[in-house]
C-alpha cells in the first residue's frame, strides 16, 4: 500500500511510514483523513486488490461447502431418527430377529403357514425388528417377486367391514371384487385368497398380514377378522402368515376361545433388557455419521467428537437420567434431535451444553407451561383448587366451591384484587375446562347445573408452584396465598 499527500511532493509522517510522491501505475485511489489532520491519499495496488478477493471468494466458496456439509449430515441423522428405516443395528434383539426370520422364510419360500404375536412395551422396537426382517426378506430374489404384504392398524381399521376393504384395496383386487355380494366375511376373505392363486398350493402367492395394534383388533365384533386369518393359517390353503404386534402382555386372555384354539401361541417377546453401558454404545452409534458420508475428513472430525461426548461426565450424567426415566430408544431420538438443530457453520460440533439444553426441553412440563399464559384470575382459580384438594384429601370439587374459595381470598385483599362478578368467574373456569386442566369425573347431565359437575384439578402443587415463579408479573398477595398452609385459611 502506498500514500500520498496528493500534492507531487514527498512529505514525512510520524512513524517512519515511507510516503512517495506518485502513485504505482495501476492502483485505486482513495482519499483520507489521516491521523494528524492532514488530507492522506491511499494507493492500494492491483496484486493488493487481486489477493484480497481470491481470499473472499475461497471464504466463501469454504462457507458453502461447510454449510452443504452441515445439511448433509442434519439429512443423514434426522432420517435415522424420525423414520423407522431398516437401517443400522438392532440392539439386544438378535435372537428374536433370527426365529422370525427363520418364520418368514418358512412363508414366503416353502410356503408354509403360520402365526405369531410380537410382544413389548412402546418403544422396545417391534417395528423395527419387524422391518429388518422384511429388508432382508426382500433381498432375496425369489422373494422380492413373490411376497404379498397387507398392513393393517387397529387405529385405522376399527371395524372388520372398513378392515376387509383395506385388504381389497392393499392386495390391489377391486377390480376382481367389482360388485359381488357375498353372505359372511369369511366367503369374501376366501373368494379374495382364491383370486390369488395361482395353481397348487406350492406355486400359490405367499401373503404376509401384518397387524399393528393387535389388541384392537380383538374388540371387533365376535372377533371375525382374526378367526378368519388365524383360521386360513391353520388350513391348506394360500399359505398366510399373520404377525401381530402389542404391549398388551395379556392379550392370549382376551382372545375368544375359538380364536385361540387356531393361533399358533408363538409369541416373541422384546422387553428393552439392555444396560446403561450398551445405552452409551447405542447413543454413539445413532450419533456417528457412516462410513460412506460424502466428506469423509468431516465424518472422522465429528465421530471423534461423538466418543469425547461418550466419555463426558456432563452427558454421561444426562444419559443416564433419561436411561432411568425410559429406555425408549424414540426419547433418546427426540433427545439427539434437538441437539442435531443446533448445528450450524459456525458451530459445526455438538457439545455438551447442546445436550443439556435438549434435555430441559424435552422435561419441560407442557401443562406448566399453560399455566404461564393464563389471567391472574385463572390463576386464583387454580389456587382456589390446589387448596380445596389440600382441604378435602383430593376429593372432587365443583364450581361452587371453587368460588366461594376465592371469595373468601377476595374478602381478606380487597384492596389489591378486584370482586369480579360470578359469570365472568364461570367464563374464567370454563376455559380452563377448555385447556383441560380441569377435567369433570362424570358425562354432563340435563338435571345437574354446570355450577354443581364434580371436578378434578389435572395440576399436582410442585407444578403449580413451579408455574408461579416463572409467572411474569404475578401479584405478592396472590403468591403468598398460593403457599399458605392450611392453618392460615
Amino acid at each position: 500500500m502506498r500514500i500520498g499527500d496528493g500534492t507531487g511532493r514527498s512529505s514525512s509522517q510520524p512513524g517512519g511510514v515511507a510516503i512517495l510522491p506518485y502513485p504505482p501505475p495501476v492502483c485505486l485511489s482513495l482519499e483520507r483523513r489521516g491521523s494528524w489532520g492532514a488530507s492522506v491519499r491511499v494507493w492500494v495496488t492491483a496484486d493488493e486488490m487481486k489477493t484480497s478477493a481470491m481470499s473472499k471468494r475461497k471464504s466463501k466458496e469454504s462457507s458453502e461447502a461447510n454449510g452443504e456439509c452441515i445439511s448433509k449430515v442434519q439429512k443423514t441423522l434426522r432420517e435415522r431418527f424420525c423414520h423407522h428405516y431398516a437401517t443400522g443395528k438392532l440392539f439386544g434383539t438378535e435372537r428374536q430377529y433370527r426365529h422370525l426370520l427363520e418364520l418368514l422364510k418358512r412363508t414366503t419360500v416353502h410356503g408354509e403357514s403360520n402365526s405369531a404375536l410380537i410382544i413389548g412395551p412402546r418403544g422396545s422396537g417391534k417395528t423395527a425388528l419387524l422391518n429388518h426382517v422384511l429388508k432382508e426378506l426382500t433381498e432375496m430374489k425369489e422373494v422380492r417377486e413373490n411376497l404379498l404384504e397387507v398392513h393393517l392398524n387397529g387405529l385405522l381399521q376399527t371395524n372388520d367391514k372398513v378392515a376387509l376393504k383395506e385388504i381389497t384395496r392393499q392386495l390391489h383386487l377391486e377390480n376382481v371384487v367389482g360388485d359381488k355380494v357375498f353372505g359372511s366375511f369369511a366367503e369374501n376373505l376366501a373368494f379374495l385368497l382364491e383370486a390369488l392363486r395361482k395353481g397348487d398350493r406350492t406355486s400359490s402367492c405367499p401373503v404376509l398380514f401384518i397387524l399393528d395394534e393387535f389388541d384392537l383388533f380383538v374388540h371387533h365384533k365376535n372377533q371375525t377378522l382374526l378367526y378368519n386369518l388365524f383360521d386360513i393359517s391353520q388350513s391348506a390353503q394360500t399359505p398366510v402368515t399373520v404377525i401381530g404386534l402389542t404391549c398388551r402382555q395379556d392379550i392370549l386372555e382376551l382372545l375368544e376361545k375359538r380364536v385361540k384354539s387356531r393361533f399358533s401361541h408363538r409369541q416373541i417377546y422384546l422387553m428393552n433388557s439392555f444396560d446403561f453401558k450398551q445405552y452409551i454404545r447405542i447413543f454413539k452409534e445413532q450419533l456417528s455419521l457412516p462410513n460412506e458420508f460424502p466428506d469423509e475428513s468431516f465424518a472422522q472430525k465429528w465421530n471423534n467428537n461423538v466418543q469425547h461426548l461418550s466419555e463426558d461426565k456432563t452427558v454421561k450424567d444426562i444419559l443416564q437420567n433419561l436411561f432411568h426415566y425410559t429406555k425408549d430408544l424414540r426419547s433418546l431420538h427426540l433427545l439427539l434431535m434437538l441437539a442435531v438443530s443446533n448445528v450450524t457453520v459456525r458451530h459445526p460440533l455438538i457439545t455438551a451444553s447442546d445436550l443439556q439444553e435438549a434435555s430441559k426441553q424435552i422435561r419441560m412440563d407442557s401443562k406448566a407451561n399453560i399455566v404461564h399464559g393464563l389471567s391472574v384470575l385463572e390463576i386464583c382459580l387454580i389456587i382456589a383448587m390446589k387448596h380445596l384438594n389440600d382441604v378435602y384429601e383430593g376429593e372432587p370439587f365443583n364450581f361452587q366451591m371453587v368460588y366461594n374459595e376465592f371469595q373468601k381470598f377476595i374478602q381478606r385483599k380487597a384492596h389489591c384484587m378486584y370482586n369480579f362478578e360470578k359469570p365472568v368467574v364461570m367464563k374464567a373456569f370454563e376455559h380452563l375446562l377448555q385447556l383441560e386442566l380441569v377435567k369433570p369425573i362424570e358425562r354432563p347431565s340435563v338435571r345437574v347445573q354446570r355450577e354443581y359437575l364434580l371436578m378434578k384439578l389435572v395440576l399436582d402443587n410442585n407444578q403449580i408452584m413451579d408455574a408461579l415463579q416463572a409467572y411474569p408479573n404475578c401479584p405478592t398477595d396472590v403468591k403468598q396465598w398460593a403457599a399458605s398452609s392450611l392453618s392460615w385459611l
